[in-house]
């Protein structure tokens, strides 16, 4: 019975997290493009990625189970070519709810095939950097991660490179979460008509 009562609370939590969200807006995505312009770390992506996918709100919640949702655009050349979602779903060690948002850089166009190819899911050796202060994230089929880093406020970040033609930025807008999880981000395109 206790089982039923945690699963059904993970639940609530989940629902109350990713029904939260607002709809995205076109602003969101131009404001949130000019914060990561902001960042000395992502500066240099803008000019050397083939393309790159935008997520303006990411919503992550749990309690031993938890999940994470958003809404994003994909840009090529500026433009922007379709839209996509991340869906997470974790299960380990967690507790909270969080949002943020993120940033993923094609290095090349075998990358942004990869990513536009349908699905796409980030393997466990992926990681994210966080500009944000205080705060780091990773997140990959072994779970998403969150610890203490300097960001801009210190004028210290962690020097970023591709990793398997992608390089992911993070940027926590509000919440506290704890977790070590199961559990991987995946991805779904839909290029525009």
């Amino acid at each position: 019975m206790r089982r039923k009562t945690n699963v059904s609370l993970v639940l609530i939590l989940i629902m109350t997290v990713l029904g939260t969200a607002q709809p995205v807006l076109a602003d969101q995505f131009s404001d949130t493009i000019e914060i990561y312009k902001k960042s000395e770390a992502v500066k240099p992506f803008f000019s050397s990625a083939y393309g790159y996918a935008v997520f303006p709100t990411i919503g992550k919640g749990g309690l031993g189970i938890g999940g994470a949702y958003g809404k994003g655009q994909v840009y090529r050349g500026g433009k922007v070519t379709g839209e996509a979602s991340l869906v997470k779903l974790s299960i380990g060690w967690q507790a909270g709810g969080q949002a943020f948002s993120q940033m993923i850089f094609f290095e090349d166009k075998r990358a942004y095939d990869e990513f536009t190819g349908g699905e796409f899911e980030f393997d466990a050796s992926a990681s994210a950097v966080a500009i944000t202060a205080g705060a780091q994230a990773k997140a990959g089929t072994q779970g998403a991660t969150a610890g203490a880093s300097a960001g801009p406020a210190t004028g210290k970040q962690a020097e970023t490179r591709y990793h398997k033609g992608m390089a992911v930025f993070v940027h926590t807008k509000g919440g506290l979460m704890y977790e070590a999880a199961i559990g991987g981000q995946k991805f779904n395109f839909k290029p525009l008509q």
